[in-house]
């Protein structure tokens, strides 16, 4: 992997949600090493407006149509609609580097699209890995893509693994903070509300994200991409819980020993990474003191406690298009319960349910595996209250 010339001509999907808006603060930061060529986000009219007039892209995307069509009465530059819009963004000519941040399966497709114009992708979609991880590693081995991890596990891992060759790999130690509900009796977590499961101790993500990390289905999430991402089988991947969120991840080598990439809860170092890598670029983002003491404690994760991280772990073994499956059940039903129409609890239920349900062998294509996305979602849908 060579480092990109500079600057570097970026293209951000999901520009205005946590992970965008943060990548930009780092463009800002550094105007002469990143030059903004695209955006593209849902429907956030005024937000991409802002960003537009300082980042001056040539050619912007917003899924929604009705959200694009007021867009281009605001601004001069080119604005696309609709998932070809987005699409069209993530494969721009004469770019070096697609931060894929756009949040669930809708990131599939678009990444997909870099890829095969063989651009460096930084992922902070683990949604496209867990869908479709087989054929997104051939596409981006045919095309001489690389992929860097943004999410902070995946990025701690990848730092750990330069210079280290494959055999030398023991496990895969993913760390996980527990979320708000580690030290919560399991006896009351019939009782969760929303706001209680939204109030994450240690990061700042969009709901869904931080959702999925209170029931660990984030980790869930993160086991399967880390399979394909690092091409390690899952009985060699594992997850501890680390209160402090200072160790991002750990590789254990052969020999017994291990490395850890560790640093503040900031998801600018990531992506700063998957930018500039291999080199590294100075920065303003937070570092730990070292004069100060720091408690680092690990422990197990409950099963009973965290039971969407069992079904990821079982999603594996069921084969590659069970992600399809388990992802989409867990998106339609994270969203159910943001809207209070399911209970905590009936998250792994039905997610659960919908793995049993619905075949996945065979599904060996990009539009297999969106079918079963399909399905998944509508098997949840009709069979809440049941």
């Amino acid at each position: 992997m060579d480092s990109l010339e500079l600057p570097v001509n970026l293209v951000i999907l999901g520009s205005t949600g946590s992970i965008g808006t943060q990548t930009l603060e780092i463009a800002r930061e550094h105007p002469d090493k990143i030059r903004i060529r695209g955006l593209a986000a849902g429907k956030s009219v005024d937000l991409l407006e802002q960003q537009i007039k300082e980042f001056n892209p040539e050619v912007v995307a917003l899924a929604n149509d009705a959200a694009a069509k007021e867009l281009r009465g605001r601004v001069s530059c080119e604005v696309l609609s609709g998932a070809d819009g987005v699409e069209s963004v993530a494969a721009l000519e004469d770019v070096d580097c697609v931060i894929t941040a756009m949040v669930g399966a809708a990131g599939l497709i678009p990444t997909l699209a870099a890829l095969q114009r063989g651009r460096r992708i930084g992922l902070a979609n683990k949604e496209t890995m867990v869908v479709a991880g087989d054929i997104i590693s051939e596409v981006a081995h045919k095309h001489q893509a690389d992929i860097l991890p943004v999410d902070s596990e995946h990025s701690a891992i990848f730092q750990s693994l330069v210079g280290e060759p494959v055999a030398s790999i023991r496990k895969l130690i993913l760390t996980a903070s527990g979320g708000p509900f580690r030290d919560r009796p399991l006896a009351s977590f019939g009782d969760i509300t929303r706001a209680e499961a939204l109030d994450h101790p240690n990061w700042d993500m969009g709901p869904k994200i931080t959702i999925d990390s209170a029931t660990m289905m984030n980790k869930g999430l993160e086991v399967i991409e880390a399979r394909w991402l690092f091409n390690i089988p899952a009985d060699r991947i594992d997850v501890t819980i680390h209160p402090q969120s200072i160790i991002h991840s750990m590789v254990e080598f052969v020999d017994g020993s291990s490395k850890a990439q560790l640093g503040p809860p900031d998801m600018k170092v990531p992506i700063q990474y998957a930018i500039s890598a291999p080199g590294r670029w100075s920065s303003s983002h937070p570092v730990l003191d070292w004069r100060e003491q720091h408690t680092l404690t690990f422990r197990e994760p409950e099963p009973e406690r965290y039971p969407c991280l069992g079904l990821a772990f079982d999603a594996l073994k069921m084969g590659a298009g069970a992600g399809a499956v388990l992802n989409a059940a867990n998106e339609e039903a994270v969203a159910l319960f943001l809207s209070d129409r399911v209970a905590y609890m009936q998250i792994p239920e039905l997610i659960g349910g919908a793995l049993e349900a619905i075949s996945s062998g065979g599904a060996a294509t990009i539009e297999d595996r969106l079918e079963l996305d399909g399905e998944a979602r509508a098997w949840v849908r009709q069979h809440v209250g049941n």
